[in-house]
């Protein structure tokens, strides 16, 4: 029975009662009161709309990042604000459900009391979303993030979603896929994050390591000009020294050629094929690779087996 009848039959129930009050005593209306009350509950239930009970819904999907809660939420708070229901769709032609909102908060869930921050994400009028049990009506789309911090370095996310019809306010709940899709988006955006900082940090690293190297080289050569001129040496000492000092800093690629490495790994990306003979300065100086310079400024690494001493 729809609101519509219910209300009619309310009001015929009502004018009866008044022309026949005179027919029947007060006292004998009591007979009438359940049905009354029972018209009134089905009027209330289909005038306003039901509110989806935790306890009435399968446990949400609950995924931990190994990253503080402050790398977390501003990826979350992306994902609220998409305006897309992850995980879902209408018509099978179009395979994203767009036209979402964030929301303060939906009668859709019941308050949360618990720990954790809470964000909501609804889609109104959606007709028979897929992947909520039994769907066949058009109603609202409600997603629930629960964003609690485990530790330091650990955080904590739940994602719940529901399905409510306009009309009959029946209660749809998410097989999980919804969630489950939500919650892959958040994780893929922050390992894109931590990635890319993961890799301005090795360059950080990889430029002060060169720097440092430079400087020392700097201060050697220093060191060795002073040294040179306070024990006041010869034209022919000072050229053996520095041609010294050259042979111990420079190289040349052994023949036939070598492949210049971003990092000292065989599998690390190839740089720049560099030809036979080409000569390079040392820089770093590892076990089995050495960090060089090109004369033409281009930095890398190359294994101590491809370069060989200045004749």
């Amino acid at each position: 029975m729809d609101s519509g009848k219910s209300f009619f039959y309310v009001l015929r129930f009502s004018e009866r009662t008044t022309r026949s009050r005179r027919a029947y005593p007060l006292h004998r209306l009591h007979r009438y009161l359940p049905a009354l009350v029972l018209l009134l509950c089905a009027l209330v239930f289909y005038a306003f709309p039901s509110r989806a009970r935790d306890k009435d819904l399968p446990a949400g999907v609950v995924t931990e990042f190994a990253a503080p809660i402050n790398d977390v939420l501003p990826i979350l708070k992306e994902v609220v604000e998409d305006q897309t229901i992850h995980g879902t769709y209408m018509f099978d032609k179009d395979p994203h459900l767009l036209g979402a909102v964030a929301v303060n908060s939906t009668p859709l869930f019941k308050p949360w009391k618990e720990d954790g921050k809470v964000f909501y994400k609804v889609r109104y009028d959606a007709i028979a979303p897929r992947h909520f049990h039994e769907s066949a009506d058009q109603g609202t789309i409600a997603i629930r993030y629960v964003i609690t911090s485990v530790s330091a370095e650990r955080t904590r996310l739940r994602v719940d979603a529901v399905f409510v019809e306009n009309f009959h306010k029946v209660v749809h709940a998410s097989d999980g896929t919804v969630e489950s899709s939500e919650s892959k988006v958040i994780e893929e955006r922050l390992r894109a994050v931590q990635f890319a900082e993961q890799e301005a940090a090795d360059a950080r690293r990889r430029r002060d390591s060169l720097d440092l190297a430079r400087q020392s080289i700097l201060r050697e050569r220093e060191d060795e000009s002073t040294l040179l001129a306070t024990t006041q040496a010869s034209t022919e000492s000072l050229e053996r020294r520095v041609n010294a000092l050259r042979h111990e800093l420079e190289r040349r690629v052994k023949a036939p050629g070598a492949t210049l490495k971003a990092t000292p790994f065989r599998s690390a990306a190839n740089l720049a094929d560099l030809p036979a003979f080409t000569e390079v300065i040392v820089v770093i100086v590892t076990p089995r690779w050495y960090g060089i310079e090109t004369p033409d400024g281009r930095r890398g690494w190359l294994p101590i087996d491809q370069l060989e001493m200045l004749p």
